[in-house]
């Protein structure tokens, strides 16, 4: 019988009884229900069986680090050896040399168990695809891992084609999502190819969808082309998926804990790297010379590297300078793996705006809503209740912590995702209990968007630690902050 380093909630044991022998398998499972954890399981216990001595694990950019940094030190157990290689993009004689010790079973210890752990994005490089290839064509005995497998779903893109180039070649696949559905069912059918062909029992794209899809052939002036008006047979499809698949939602698992906190990182771009630089440096230097060292500066120079990872700048004048940024699209990319209404805390106005904007342009203009010092008070309470009301479109609440983080009840949402974090205490507390209060009946997901080595990650974790940064910002603290 397998000993979990770490034990697993119910509805996590059940997958893993299901999944943990076949070939192939999908977990389905809601953001926060520990689908990793399953596939952290799966791998130990394929490798103390000697049924796999590799595993490959692609996720998207703000996820992968997870993998190397928490959910395998955490999850998979300590008696097992493990060697853990994470892949960067600039690639260095010193970084080729060990790459080829850790890829060539020739120069491994029989006994330790190898995890590659690569970005999804890297696959559609020539650089990334040919590393990868190389891997599982050295490695046979694997276990391959695609985390947020909708990032597979377009089969014309080229990182889907590689991928499943290189899951041809793996002993055990595995896909997890919590919505392999985002946009029609559709969907499925590369991610499902990934696992085996015929999976789904269909040779082709195009066989898949004449029997789940309604067809119509349409003519604009010269040009013809088929067109999707609608689907049949979901039954029959969802019948196929059970067979390889476990789905699980937060409204399901009882056992859950009623707060569940993720975070997605978000590269800083260059730009935004060189601007961040200088206001550190600035920062520090009036610190060595004591020039306007108050409680308040402080907090100032906190809040201006905040906004430059968030992707602008307030300057002086009064002016916004907007930087190249990640966190939009990683925005996007949560929200594409979260089902139900969700609310979005961002602390500055230029973000609430901004992220209102993209999310019109992808969901529509009735999709979401913000309430911030701008709305007016006679739209607010409309705003509330229209977001309460299930059978309204409104599902995205952008708001300004400051001001929607008290009073207010968002309880018809189970996903919080914070663009940007307040440095005060009080109002991360408030704003987390819009939807934790009477009235929620599901466990409630937060989710902090942090762009790696900046005053995010010191910021969420004095507010995880119960510490208020404004009362910790004068004397010795402030050097510990900024550094």
């Amino acid at each position: 019988m397998y000993e979990f380093e770490t034990q697993p909630y119910d509805h996590q044991r059940t997958a893993f009884n299901d999944s943990w022998a076949a070939e192939y398998y999908a977990l389905f499972m809601e953001m926060g229900t520990g689908k990793s954890k399953v596939a952290i399981d799966t791998v130990g216990i394929l490798f103390e069986r000697g049924d796999i001595d590799t595993a490959f694990i692609l996720a998207p950019k703000g996820v992968y680090d997870n993998w190397v940094q928490k959910e395998v030190p955490i999850h998979l157990p300590k008696r097992i050896k493990r060697k853990v290689m994470r892949w960067q993009p600039n690639i260095t004689q010193t970084y080729k040399r060990e790459f080829t010790e850790f890829a060539l079973p020739k120069f491994r210890e029989k006994d330790t168990l190898h995890i590659f752990i690569m970005n999804i994005e890297a696959l559609s490089t020539p650089k990334g695809a040919e590393t990868a290839l190389d891997f599982m064509t050295l490695n046979t005995n694997t276990i391959m891992i695609v985390d947020e497998s909708t990032t597979i779903k377009n089969r014309q893109a080229q990182r889907t084609k590689n991928i499943i180039k290189c899951g041809r070649k793996a002993k055990y696949r595995r896909i997890l999502t919590g919505s392999p559905i985002t946009k029609s069912p559709m969907d499925l059918f590369s991610q499902c190819d990934f696992l085996a062909e015929k999976a789904l029992g269909f040779n082709s794209y195009f066989s898949f969808q004449n029997r789940y899809a309604v067809i119509q052939r349409r003519t604009m002036g010269a040009r013809s082309f088929n067109e999707i008006t609608g689907y049949r047979r979901l039954d029959e499809l969802n019948n196929r998926l059970d067979k390889f698949s476990n789905r699980v939602l937060k409204e399901d698992c009882l056992d859950l804990p009623s707060k569940i906190y993720l975070r997605r990182e978000v590269p800083l771009t260059s730009e935004q790297k060189n601007a961040y630089g200088m206001m550190k440096k600035l920062a520090l230097t009036k610190l060595d010379t004591g020039e306007l060292a108050t409680t308040q500066s402080v907090l100032t120079q906190i809040m201006r590297m905040q906004q430059i990872c968030c992707g602008h700048l307030k300057t002086d004048d009064g002016d916004v300078r907007h930087l190249k940024s990640n966190r939009l699209k990683e925005l996007t990319d949560v929200i594409e793996e979260v089902s139900g209404k969700v609310i979005i805390w961002a602390t500055w106005t230029d973000d609430i705006l901004s992220i209102e904007k993209e999310l019109a342009r992808i969901y529509g203009a009735d999709s979401v809503a913000t309430y911030y010092g701008g709305t007016p008070q006679d739209e607010r309470q409309k705003i509330v209740r229209e977001f309460q009301d299930t059978n309204s479109p409104l599902r995205f609440f952008v708001g300004q912590p400051k001001t929607g983080g008290y009073g207010i009840t968002l309880t018809a949402a189970h996903t919080m995702v914070y663009y940007s974090n307040s440095y005060d205490l009080e109002i991360r507390l408030q704003s987390e209990d819009r939807a934790h209060r009477i009235g929620q009946d599901k466990p409630v997901t937060y989710i902090d968007l942090i762009s790696p080595q900046t005053i995010d990650e010191k910021i969420v974790q004095a507010l995880r630690d119960k510490l208020d940064i404004a009362g910790k910002v004068l004397g010795e603290d402030v050097r510990d902050w900024f550094t």
